[in-house]
């Protein structure tokens, strides 16, 4: 296949567009989409999973370019924190889908899982975290802090991917200070480059699929920017109730993931 559209019925068309436009709403309050947007590409028929792959994060570059976009005209994220995280977070991105090609995601899969529920339990346990940015490091150190978490979990979403933006937001919360709001304009910015460090080693191969990814990149984009503008309207509050619902399903999907590797043995 080489654009995906050989053998693909209506009907499955039709999933595809509607789940981008569920995953580009849901990537650009919280992150995540990737939980409704890749098992939709695997019922394509005859698709790999590295085809899967990268034309998910073709579609995830739309959306995440779009959100970004949305968020940084409404709420002004700070771009010299942004930017260098981005930067370092493509390079991490890279990194991490050389070692995929490699080595197998189930290796990892059980430390997400423990890491995502001790994830949930902060957010939950503390209602007030990320209701106003009040900064924990100021100048050489803020900007270190930033860098390691955009080197970290942008290594993780070459590597693996679920979760990546929910990770971002919930880092920047924790570990920066910043208000769940503020958090999510950031991570989009960031995701939308690990998206793209991805996909700088996926297109060499030829594992992406235009036609397919372009359709999915133009619902993703639809999605994103009507998520975007619902959460600057809503606030900071709805985006952590989100990412707690996400935070679930990551935990839920991924859980499952390991109970399958652990007994497939």
């Amino acid at each position: 296949m080489i654009s995906g559209f050989e053998s693909i019925q209506l009907g499955t068309l039709i999933m595809i567009v509607v789940a981008g436009f569920g995953a580009g709403w849901v990537d650009a309050v919280v992150g995540g989409g990737g939980l409704i947007q890749l098992p939709a590409l695997l019922l394509v028929p005859g698709i790999t999973p590295v085809q899967a792959l990268a034309t998910n994060k073709m579609g995830s570059i739309f959306g995440t370019t779009t959100s970004a976009t949305t968020y940084y005209r409404r709420v002004g994220p700070d771009l010299k924190t942004a930017i260098p995280m981005a930067v370092i977070a493509l390079a991490g991105s890279f990194g991490g889908a050389i070692l995929a090609a490699n080595l197998p995601a189930s290796v990892f899969k059980p430390i997400i899982v423990v890491a995502l529920i001790a994830v949930a339990l902060f957010t939950a346990l503390r209602p007030n975290a990320g209701e106003l940015t009040a900064l924990r490091h100021y100048g050489h150190r803020h900007y270190v802090v930033a860098c390691a978490i955009g080197a970290v979990i942008g290594f993780y979403d070459g590597l693996i991917g679920p979760g990546t933006g929910s990770f971002l937001v919930i880092a920047l919360v924790s570990a920066m200070g910043y208000a769940f709001l503020e958090a999510s304009a950031k991570a989009k910015i960031v995701n939308m480059a690990t998206n793209a460090g991805a996909l700088l080693f996926f297109l060499p191969h030829g594992s992406l699929l235009w036609g397919l990814g372009l359709i999915l990149g133009l619902s993703n984009m639809a999605g994103g920017y009507l998520g975007a503008r619902t959460a600057v309207k809503q606030g900071s509050r709805f985006v952590r109730v989100v990412f707690l619902i996400v935070v679930a399903a990551l935990i839920i999907k991924l859980g499952i993931d390991v109970w399958h590797d652990y007994f497939a043995r």
